[in-house]
């Protein structure tokens, strides 16, 4: 028996833990450097979530694309969120500010991120069905 995976939902909940570790973390578990656990500000591990993200969405997208609906528009919503994703690292990494303080530039960054980031899978989703609803009513 064989299991299929669903890309856009794990390309959503890669999105989604991205960005609960990111906002969510450092207010539940404030106490983890205490005990040597340094996964709220390690830009190794931040890096990695947006490398994770990036193939996850690629390999999501570009499936959907090649095998249903031939739509750019979500890859568009995708490397947008992607952007913002890295601005966000890059400003992080070496503390710059655009307009307001650090933290807020940081959330508002990622939010809209995962904004785009989440929506470009569900669009995805939404025309890959769509595509194979369509088909398979003509078929018959």
């Amino acid at each position: 028996m064989s299991i299929k995976l669903n890309w856009d939902g794990m390309g959503i909940l890669t999105s989604l833990a991205c960005a609960i570790h990111c906002a969510f973390l450092p207010l539940i578990v404030p106490s983890l450097p205490l005990f040597g656990v340094n996964i709220i500000h390690n830009n190794a591990f931040e890096w990695a979530m947006i490398a994770l993200a990036v193939l996850v969405g690629i390999y999501s997208l570009y499936h959907g694309y090649i095998r249903h609906h031939h739509q750019k528009f979500p890859m568009v919503l995708f490397s947008v969120g992607i952007i913002f994703l890295v601005l966000k690292q890059l400003l992080v990494t070496y503390q710059i500010h655009l307009l307001l303080n650090n933290r807020y530039e940081e959330y508002l960054l990622l939010l809209t991120a995962v904004s785009f980031i989440i929506f470009s899978h569900y669009r995805n989703y939404r025309l890959s069905k769509q595509t194979k609803c369509h088909s398979a009513h003509h078929a018959h």
